[in-house]
């Protein structure tokens, strides 16, 4: 991968060097494939529930075993205060040989820009290949959390990926690594596809995902997570679950209008019929999750994330069991 790169950004010189060399189609696309590799084409969420992090021997542990049942790639949260995902993500990379880390999301309100660009950094110097930044605006309580104003997250992500580049007294390490940004709408995605190495939609449908590889066209890294019921392989009760689930996203009026906007018509999504069910939710037995994950990666996924439904509602170990029990379908998934 390429170093320490001058970056020319659409009408904008950055003076200063840009790790990634995200401006420069050839040292980006190394980035993206060096991704591609070392994610694979499906991982998960540890399902860390936000009411509060088990302690670290526990979250290592779960990192261990998500490895030895061949996951690639185990991906962290971030609320605003509480944990901090590059901490938490320094000491899980120590404690495993080979599983690759992901921000899934890396909040914009809880570091300065240079900050979380320096953090990345010095990770993937410590471990490379071994990183993918995530990064995301979150909801207006989280900006004012931090005494912020939430205002247009566009305008608010454009300011931080730009700032990311500004000189600092002292230097980053000039380690390479991806930056993709959350992005569940066609503005946040070209932003996406402008300013940094690809996106990361979350608990959209495969057609959802189509459009988002046209969009960001094949140079730039797809991550989708995919919401997942992995407690019953009951078919009946699986999607009872995945019901639920879905009707509370349908509850957004954006969500709804999203779906809306893909083609899916009025009565599906008012009677959330099974067609569009099986779309939103991955649910059912191993065998079904796994075709969930294959029609992303068939729309244009690089990698899917198994995003656990209820994964709140139970502990860290129990959720890693599920993952493990699903691992052998879902690494199958192509």
């Amino acid at each position: 991968m390429m170093r320490g790169s001058k970056c020319v950004m659409r009408n904008r010189q950055w003076t200063g060097q840009w790790p990634g060399s995200y401006g420069e189609a050839m040292a980006s696309t190394s980035v993206v494939e060096t991704a591609r590799r070392s994610l694979g084409p499906v991982g998960a969420y540890l399902p860390i529930p936000f009411a509060g992090a088990p302690p670290i021997d526990l979250q290592r542990e779960a990192a261990r075993r998500l490895e030895r049942a061949g996951y690639p790639a185990a991906w962290t949260n971030e609320t605003v205060g509480g944990k901090d995902p590059m901490v938490q993500l320094a000491l899980l990379l120590a404690a495993t040989e080979r599983l690759t880390f992901g921000t899934g999301i890396a909040n914009i309100w809880a570091r300065a820009p240079q900050t979380a660009h320096a953090a990345a950094a010095l990770l993937s110097e410590a471990y490379p290949e071994r990183l993918v930044l995530g990064l995301g605006s979150g909801y207006p309580q989280q900006a004012a959390a931090v005494g912020r104003e939430f205002g247009s997250p566009l305008a608010s992500m454009r300011d931080y990926l730009e700032r990311m580049a500004a000189p600092t007294m002292t230097p980053a390490p000039a380690a390479t690594y991806p930056r993709i940004v959350a992005a569940n709408g066609q503005k946040m995605m070209a932003l996406a596809g402008e300013l940094a190495d690809g996106a990361l939609p979350a608990g959209l449908p495969p057609r959802f995902t189509a459009r988002a590889r046209a969009a960001l066209g094949p140079a730039k890294l797809l991550v989708v997570a995919l919401p997942t019921i992995l407690d019953t392989d009951d078919v009946e009760a699986a999607r009872a679950q995945a019901r639920q689930a879905a009707a509370a996203s349908l509850g957004r009026p954006w969500y709804a209008a999203a779906i809306a906007g893909l083609g899916y018509s009025e009565q599906q999504i008012a009677w959330l019929t099974d067609d569009l069910l099986g779309a939103l939710v991955a649910h059912g037995d191993a065998d079904s999750i796994a075709a969930a994950v294959a029609a992303h990666l068939a729309a244009g996924a690089d990698h899917v994330i198994l995003m656990q439904s209820g994964a709140a509602d139970r502990d860290l170990m129990t959720g890693i069991e599920l993952l493990e029990r699903l691992a052998p379908a879902v690494r199958r998934a192509r």
